[in-house]
């Protein structure tokens, strides 16, 4: 009853980082548009947007897509899965760290234009990385031998 299947595990990493990336992307979207209300005008916020994308993108070339990669990799060495392994321990504290900080960080830059704008940035360029890397999942097996 607690073990699971590798193909499981991957379908439950893979929701939980669509999840991530889709909250984020709503979140920063949000966080734009407070600081739009705050000041007329879209120069930097359009700035913003562009900075998030652009950051983000770098973040799926070089850390996000090796990090989904060696992620599935990992679950493919498994020698009996079971259904909390899909990411290791320390990333879900990790995970759960960055939740709380980041709700701590957008509650803090309510009414602060800049703040705004930095939180958005920052939201918007976790979930380009997280929603441009989720391709590793519907890619070709990870061959499990391979580092």
């Amino acid at each position: 009853m607690i073990d699971t299947s590798t193909s499981s595990l991957k379908i439950l990493a893979a929701v939980l980082w669509y999840s991530g990336g889709l909250v984020l992307l709503f979140k920063g979207g949000s966080l734009l548009w407070q600081a739009v209300a705050l000041r007329q005008g879209l120069g930097w916020p359009a700035l913003a947007l562009i900075s998030a994308l652009l950051i983000g993108s770098l973040k799926v070339r070089f850390i996000f897509s090796k990090s989904c990669r060696n992620n599935l990799r990992r679950i493919d060495q498994l020698p009996r899965p079971r259904w909390w392994q899909f990411y290791r321990p320390g990333f879900l504290l990790f995970l759960c760290a960055m939740i709380v900080l980041g709700r701590y960080l957008s509650v803090s830059a309510q009414g602060n234009y800049a703040g705004l704008l930095g939180m958005a940035t920052l939201d918007l360029s976790l979930a380009t990385a997280l929603l441009g890397s989720s391709y590793v999942f519907w890619q070709a097996p990870v061959q499990a031998s391979s580092r």
